[in-house]
């Protein structure tokens, strides 16, 4: 059995995996209030609801446009300038928003990956190490079989 090499003592293992536990680097900047803000309307945006309101909005905007005795209407159909007004001035505000609130989840979402890759090297490490030992005892038994099988 003298040439068989002993995989690293519990000890070891438990030296080198201090190593590689550190702690995931936290996310140092803290969301603003502004950026809470960014995330909500970037949740809610992207929603059925704010779809349903928007169509809803539209239907009875050009609806109403169209179809009401002209002395009612407030936007002459056919082109309906205040309703393309107010549906750009809508786009122009949301879409910034849109952008910082993704950003901002784009933020969390590389500290997620950071921290699963760092959970994944620390498994790998002690896969690899659970291999070594079956390895090891693998060739002890070999060993011992070889040696039962000289006895015989």
């Amino acid at each position: 059995m003298d040439d068989v090499k002993a995989p690293i003592s519990l000890e070891e293992f438990k030296e080198k995996r201090k190593k590689i536990m550190e702690p995931v680097l936290k996310d140092k900047v803290k969301p603003s209030t502004l950026d809470k803000v960014a995330v909500w309307i970037t949740d809610h945006v992207g929603s059925m609801g704010f779809f349903l309101i928007i169509f809803t909005w539209t239907t009875v905007w050009l609806s109403w446009n169209i179809f009401a005795p002209k002395a009612v209407r407030f936007d002459p159909y056919p082109a309906f300038v205040l309703w393309l007004f107010i549906s750009n001035m809508i786009q122009l505000f949301l879409m910034p928003l849109i952008m910082i609130g993704q950003n901002v989840q784009a933020r969390g979402a590389d500290l997620r990956a950071d921290a699963d890759l760092h959970i994944n090297t620390k498994a790998e490490f002690e896969i690899e190490t659970i291999l070594e030992h079956l390895e090891y005892q693998n060739k002890i038994m070999i060993t011992i079989l070889k040696d039962i099988e000289k006895k015989e």
